[in-house]
């Protein structure tokens, strides 16, 4: 579909990065997926090159590009590189805004340079084994201690939690949920395995585990008790980079299929000359230029601080159901071969029912949409 979104500035970033792409991660995708988990090159080379949290002022080492169309690009071109192992859009879309957000002027100072150098990768930790979505039952403690906090509990189903280097860590405090920046190698820190999934293989998710963590108070986000108030003013942003994935997700799938039924035949002919097939294909490129125009919108919202919390839910829960239908779909026009997993759209069908529960599920999507209507 023809967009007015970008501009010819966009369009020079999306070279470069498409390049970046095609030379750091296309050639690696199958062995990060034997492997688990990606390689730390991959995000060093991504920061040399300005990919990693451009909006990131230049005296920390970024670029100062505060227009989230740059990330909404490197969103894409992932997408159409059918990469979903290398969690860039984790840690610049999601992560990284807290640390700007809401670190003091020391932790900018020492935390920052290497989030957008690729030395320092994050993760953010909210989800324990008992709690899913309903972060305000967390159980993991921070005791006061006076000059520092003693972190206990532990969290699961972590991006990057092999990887990661710094994390954001919500706990209890005396004051209420408090997030804390925990760095590797801190004493009675320690990961648990490296999760086996259905979906999104290449990228490293796993078990997070504090035992008398002693996190210093200069480690603390923002002010102590307002954890719970951070968290939700960022969720806006992060389900709207859930609904822009999926939407490119969508692309991609749509596209693998495009070509599939345009070379396959039966009965002498190519599969895409049935009705049954044109039809289908019809609704989905519909559907898809649907969730794209309503995405770019949402994304102008973003930039003029104007998107409400319902919005993004819409678009988060919307495109996501999209994108599940569109991989189903996907396989079911490629029969057999759909099945298989060395064809890309068997891989995006199992890397795309996550996204109907991460970022909180789609059935709280509606409720926080229904409750926006004062229902």
């Amino acid at each position: 579909m023809k967009r007015t979104h970008y501009q010819q500035e966009h369009d020079i970033f999306r070279d470069s990065f498409r390049q970046f792409c095609q030379q750091e991660v296309k050639p690696h995708q199958e062995r990060w997926i034997e492997a688990g988990i990606v390689d730390r090159e991959v995000w060093e080379k991504a920061g040399s090159q300005g990919f990693l949290a451009p909006f990131v002022e230049e005296e920390y080492g970024g670029l100062g590009l505060t227009d989230f169309r740059y990330s909404q690009i490197m969103i894409e071109e992932l997408a159409r590189a059918g990469a979903s192992g290398f969690a860039l859009s984790l840690h610049n879309d999601i992560i990284a805004p807290y640390l700007h957000s809401y670190g003091t002027a020391e932790q900018k100072a020492r935390f920052l340079p290497g989030v957008v150098s690729g030395k320092t990768i994050l993760a953010i930790a909210m989800t324990e084994p008992g709690t899913g979505s309903d972060l305000q039952a967390i159980k993991t403690t921070l005791d006061d201690r006076g000059d520092h906090y003693v972190l206990n509990g532990s969290k699961t189903f972590i991006s990057n939690g092999i990887l990661s280097d710094l994390v954001i860590v919500a706990g209890k405090a005396p004051e209420g949920i408090t997030l804390v920046l925990v760095e590797r190698g801190m004493e009675g820190f320690s990961r648990g395995r490296n999760l086996k999934k259905m979906g999104m293989k290449a990228q490293d998710t796993a078990e997070l585990f504090f035992e008398d963590v002693k996190v210093p108070k200069q480690n603390v986000l923002g002010q102590p008790g307002m954890g719970f108030a951070y968290l939700m003013q960022k969720l806006a942003q992060e389900r709207l980079v859930c609904a822009v994935g999926a939407v490119a997700a969508s692309w991609f799938a749509f596209d693998e299929t495009l070509r599939y039924v345009q070379e396959r035949t039966a009965f002498g002919r190519p599969i895409g000359k049935f009705q049954n097939t044109r039809f289908k294909m019809a609704e989905m490129k519909t559907e898809i230029t649907i969730g794209q125009t309503f995405v770019d919108s949402l994304a102008a919202k973003l930039m003029n601080g104007d998107i409400t919390p319902d919005e993004a839910c819409m678009a988060k829960y919307w495109t996501t159901d999209l994108l599940n239908r569109v991989v189903d779909e996907g396989v079911q026009l490629h029969g057999g071969y759909g099945f298989m997993d060395e064809y890309p759209i068997c891989r995006a069908y199992q890397d795309a029912r996550i996204t109907r529960i991460f970022a909180g599920t789609n059935e709280i999507m509606k409720e926080v949409i229904g409750r926006a209507m004062g229902l």
